[in-house]
């Protein structure tokens, strides 16, 4: 795979057509050793963040061991590229045939649900297995998140005792989990959930051995800059402590957002400019999902050899396609003067942008390569301390 030194490197001397992604390697790397030494517990990597197995490649090798798999093909995928990984099915909602293959022959053993048709689901498909992790999903609030992930999913803490104890019985270990939302904004979220956790355990008297509390852990974009990392880490910790929980408990948690979004960034051309609004060559069906339908902004640089000295201006996007859905509200703050021709590098994409990937209307993405400077923005460092952003415009 091709390397170069820097994105703004790499427009100059390639001139691409197509749109191009870049990826870090080195952040991913630097993102996984973050948590595993500084989160108190199990850090397992959410793939549908971003499955490319490159990545999932590079969180292995940078010390990352569980993998939170929710389908039959995420599980295929990271079997086939990791056999020696635990996997762990944390959808609540999954096939009886999916459950008994990912199972009996893929050899995953933990599995979320939140009523008691899913837990026979289970029982029935693995045939009654002594052998068997379940994780209770409970309802917690969105509210301190930027994406609320609280209705589809979870059981009413106040109405899960029977299921717990249902899952206690039937399992070798009993375990409590939750999602406060995507890009949780406060340590708070975490605190609020984990009282909910030692409230449904009281209630149902029963000894759990794993409390995850799942994703919602953020990345930093403009006019989203959370609290230091080891701020969640710590107040999880404490509320943890605090729980009614079996002396050998294990505490896991399945970052996806925050192992992921620095890994990569894409290179886009400008092909027409009609006053604040840039045509570029990719977009909502593309790696922009996000940007398109939940207005949000990514950091944006103008790759250009002379740095423009023109006042920052604020823009929109048009991709490439023929709908007019395929648009990006922003706002994206550029150099007033950007012109068609003119390459822009859109950043923190490693998160949802790839996963969201289609070939709408035949735009297909350009090649991926390697670029060896930072993110645009980060919230590691190589000391793995915080550092704000780096190029955010």
């Amino acid at each position: 795979m091709h390397k170069h030194h820097s994105a703004l490197g790499l427009a100059s001397s390639l001139r691409p057509v197509d749109p191009v992604t870049l990826i870090r390697p080195h952040a991913a790397h630097r993102a996984a050793r973050f948590f595993i030494e500084k989160f108190a517990g199990t850090t397992m990597y959410a793939v549908k963040a971003n499955p490319s197995p490159a990545l999932i490649c590079r969180l292995w090798e940078s010390g990352i061991t569980h993998y939170d798999v929710a389908s039959a093909n995420e599980v295929r995928l990271v079997r086939g590229l990791l056999p020696h990984a635990t996997l762990c099915f944390m959808n609540p909602v999954k096939p009886e045939e999916v459950i008994r293959e990912a199972y009996h022959v893929h050899g995953v053993r933990a599995f979320s649900l939140d009523n008691q048709e899913e837990l026979d689901k289970i029982l029935r498909a693995t045939d009654y297995a002594k052998d068997l992790t379940l994780c209770v999903r409970l309802r917690v609030s969105s509210d301190h998140s930027k994406l609320s992930l609280s209705s589809k999913f979870g059981i009413d803490p106040n109405a899960s005792a029977s299921l717990l104890m249902a899952a206690r019985q039937a399992s070798d270990a009993l375990g409590i989990c939750f999602h406060v939302g995507s890009q949780a904004m406060s340590p708070v979220a975490y605190i609020q959930a984990l009282g909910l956790v030692r409230d449904a355990i009281v209630q149902a008297g029963v000894t759990v051995d794993v409390i995850d509390v799942g994703g919602g852990f953020p990345s930093v974009y403009p006019d989203l800059e959370p609290q230091a990392l080891e701020n969640y880490f710590h107040a999880i910790h404490e509320a943890y402590e605090a729980l009614p929980i079996s002396y050998s408990a294990e505490l896991w948690a399945e970052p996806g957002r925050a192992l992921s979004a620095e890994y990569s960034s894409i290179m886009v051309r400008v092909e027409r400019r009609r006053g604040n609004e840039l045509y570029i060559n990719d977009g909502a069906y593309g790696a922009l999902f996000d940007a398109a339908h939940l207005n949000w902004r990514f950091p944006v640089r103008l790759l250009r050899d002379k740095p423009s000295d023109a006042r920052l201006l604020d823009f929109s996007f048009y991709g490439p396609t023929c709908d007019d859905m395929d648009y990006m509200a922003g706002p994206f703050s550029l150099p007033a003067d950007v012109a068609v021709g003119d390459y822009i590098e859109i950043g923190m994409l490693g998160a949802y942008g790839n996963a969201m990937r289609t070939d709408f209307n035949g735009f297909k993405m350009g090649p991926t390569l390697i670029a060896d400077d930072q993110p645009m923005a980060s919230l590691y460092d190589d000391e793995n301390d915080l550092r704000r952003t780096i190029a955010i415009r």
